[in-house]
C-alpha cells in the first residue's frame, strides 16, 4: 500500500493528532513506556509529527516513548528514507517556525534533518496490514491515515479488528476523517470526539 502513502506533509490533521497525542499520554501516565504505532507511515512526515508532539507535552519523560512506524512498499526505499529523515525545505513549510527551529537541522542546500532527539523514538519496519498480524501489543494509540479507504470493506473490519486487539485497555485508534467506523465492529470501539474519527477500545 505504500505507493498510496507518500502525498502526506508534515502537521497534517493537526487537531485530530493532537488530541489523539493529549489522550494518549492521559492513558499513560505513570507507565514506563508509551507504545504507539502508526500504520502506514509513508516517508515519514506523519510518524516525525507524532514524535515531535509527544516531546513538547512529554517534556523529560520523551524517552519513554516508543513509537513503531510501519509501512508495505514493494520498492524497499521507505525505510531508508525514514531512517535518513532528511527533507526539502519545500515540504516542511507548514510546520510552525518555533517548531521547525527547534527539532530540524539543516543539512546544507535546501535539506534539513529531523533532530536525533525525535529520530532516537521511532522505530521503522516494513509490515503488510492485510496479514492481519499485529507487530506489537498494549498500544496506547494506533493512527492508521489514508490506508483503509485502499481496502475492500471486509478487509478493512479484519484490519480495524487487529486494531482493536493491538491496543491497550482503553487505547485509541485515529483514523482519517472520511473512514467511519464500520457498523459490524462499531461495539468494540467508543467515539471520543464527535467531529473526529478518534475511537476508544471498549
Amino acid at each position: 500500500m505504500g505507493v498510496f502513502m507518500a502525498f502526506t506533509f508534515f502537521f497534517r490533521d493537526l487537531p485530530v493528532l493532537e488530541y489523539a497525542v493529549d489522550e494518549a499520554i492521559k492513558l499513560a501516565m505513570g507507565r514506563m513506556r508509551i507504545k504507539i504505532w502508526d500504520a502506514g507511515s509513508a516517508l515519514g512526515q506523519e510518524p516525525y509529527t507524532l514524535a515531535i508532539l509527544f516531546a513538547e507535552r512529554l517534556g523529560a519523560t520523551f524517552n519513554n516513548l516508543y513509537l513503531d512506524a510501519t509501512d508495505y512498499d514493494s520498492e524497499n526505499n521507505f525505510g531508508d528514507i525514514i531512517k535518513q529523515a532528511t527533507y526539502k525545505y519545500e515540504e516542511l513549510q507548514r510546520i510552525p517556525a518555533g517548531i521547525f527551529e527547534k527539532y530540524f537541522d539543516a543539512q546544507g542546500g535546501d535539506l534539513y534533518r529531523v533532530c536525533d532527539k525525535i529520530r532516537s523514538r521511532v522505530f521503522f519496519q516494513y509490515h503488510d496490514l492485510l496479514s492481519l498480524k499485529a507487530i506489537g501489543a498494549d498500544y496506547a494509540l494506533v493512527v492508521c491515515k489514508n490506508v483503509l479507504l485502499h481496502f475492500p470493506y471486509d478487509k478493512r473490519i479484519e484490519v480495524i479488528k487487529m486494531y482493536h486487539q493491538a491496543l491497550g485497555a482503553g487505547g485509541l485508534l485515529a483514523m482519517e476523517n472520511t473512514q467511519k467506523m464500520p457498523v459490524e465492529i462499531a461495539h468494540l470501539f467508543q467515539q471520543v470526539v464527535p467531529d473526529a474519527q478518534l475511537y476508544r477500545k471498549l
